[in-house]
């Protein structure tokens, strides 16, 4: 771990020691690891990423922890980027990709930022692991926990997608359901994390685990030829996965491994739950808290932690922000599966509208290189679409019913 030289305050600077912690003690700012970008430059190159494992270990030397042993872990990224050209046409763009990541062990992005916080954790001689979650996370925390034989406690609002539960409850772990928003259970888990000897994930393991997504922008990237994308689409919770994409892409130019990295980044919002986009909207980096109302429930953080951060991200990169409607979202689902054959969940549907929304506007512009990140499975969430789609005609088990209901069909 010499390339990781400490825990750096985001707002004021100081420095602290690697260790489980979160906050600084000064300005109680968020703690984020720093890099000797000088030494891992000196060691890392094109060739030593291709030869290195088709997971986001192959950027150890870009990550916070060594890489763990096999067996303990389970294999997290070296997800599929689709060129979407039938989405592409129906938006009226020219290259647009999909980073598909519901292909991940727990069909989420989530896998790559527990795989790090995991790592961590047990670097640390942390036996229990933890965290407050949308969903996706906590499937996460729960699986990986399991496979690496530590006990997990996840806490989630009980009105959470009855999927979500399931796929949570199946790995043998502590479910807590908590009555109230997700901000309610984020601020619980800030007071257990003081009292117990635990590994949050996003609470005192967050500088760690926050990392992981910058492996998005690593693979992006090297499935791109070693070339960045010039604009990419982030669908927006806490606001953490939007700006370590954007860190992603600029540590790879520190370390001279992209040549340059000029990346738009554009965030994405359901309109019941957008502090992150209202903000932007208004011309400030104030975020003013809501109470979260959307089908989209993995991104419905009403008090987001990065809000400010992702704003001044999407700022500077010269992007922008969309918050869409309930009905956009069911339709950013059907219209990425129609066209591509990929079925995401609320928050990808959030994504795709979006990234209509700021076609529409011309903030994606059609001769840009476009990537727009789906970070979950459609299967988490059916039940906003349970009433939208179903079979296409219901008829008698006959070569005569079929030919009545479907004379089309014989044509060639």
């Amino acid at each position: 771990m010499a390339h990781v030289e400490a825990l750096r305050c985001r707002e004021c600077g100081r420095i602290y020691e690697i260790a489980p912690i979160y906050t600084c003690e000064w300005c109680f700012g968020p703690l984020e690891v720093a890099y000797d970008h000088d030494a891992i430059r000196a060691s890392i190159s094109r060739e030593t990423v291709a030869a290195g494992p088709a997971t986001i270990w192959r950027y150890a030397d870009l990550l916070p922890v060594d890489a763990p042993s096999g067996e303990a872990t389970l294999p997290v990224g070296w997800t599929p980027l689709v060129r979407a050209d039938h989405l592409a046409a129906e938006l009226g763009l020219g290259e647009l990709w999909i980073k598909d990541d519901t292909r991940n062990p727990t069909n989420a992005f989530k896998d790559r930022v527990v795989a790090v916080a995991l790592a961590k954790a047990l670097e640390f001689g942390i036996k229990t692991l933890a965290c407050a979650s949308t969903g996706n996370l906590a499937n996460a925390v729960a699986a990986h926990a399991a496979r690496a034989g530590l006990r997990s406690y996840v806490f989630i609002p009980a009105d959470l997608e009855a999927a979500k539960i399931v796929t949570t409850s199946v790995y043998g772990g502590n479910v807590i359901a908590i009555d109230g928003t997700y901000d309610d259970v984020n601020r619980l888990c800030a007071e257990i994390v003081s009292e117990r000897p635990w590994g949050f994930a996003n609470v005192n393991l967050r500088p760690f685990y926050a990392e992981g997504s910058k492996t998005l922008a690593f693979e992006t990237a090297e499935q791109l030829g070693w070339e960045a994308p010039d604009h990419v689409v982030v669908p927006v919770g806490s606001g953490s996965l939007l700006t370590k994409i954007r860190k992603g892409f600029d540590e790879l130019c520190d370390v001279g491994l992209l040549d340059s990295a000029r990346v738009r980044v554009s965030g994405a919002q359901a309109a019941g739950c957008a502090p992150v986009a209202n903000a932007f909207a208004a011309g400030t980096d104030v975020v003013t808290p809501v109470k979260a109302d959307t089908i989209a429930k993995s991104l419905a953080i009403g008090n987001p932690a990065d809000g400010p951060f992702a704003i001044d991200a999407v700022r500077e990169t010269g992007g922008g922000f969309a918050a869409v409607s309930e009905s956009e979202i069911v339709e950013g689902i059907r219209l990425l599966a129609r066209t591509e054959g990929i079925f995401g969940e609320t928050a990808a549907g959030v994504t795709i509208a979006t990234l209509r929304r700021l076609t529409e506007e011309g903030v994606v512009r059609r001769d840009e290189r476009v990537v727009a990140y789906v970070t979950g499975h459609g299967l988490k969430t059916l039940d906003p679409l349970a009433s939208e789609v179903g079979p296409t005609a219901t008829i008698a088990p006959t070569l005569e019913a079929f030919v009545e209901a479907f004379p089309e069909s014989q044509e060639a």
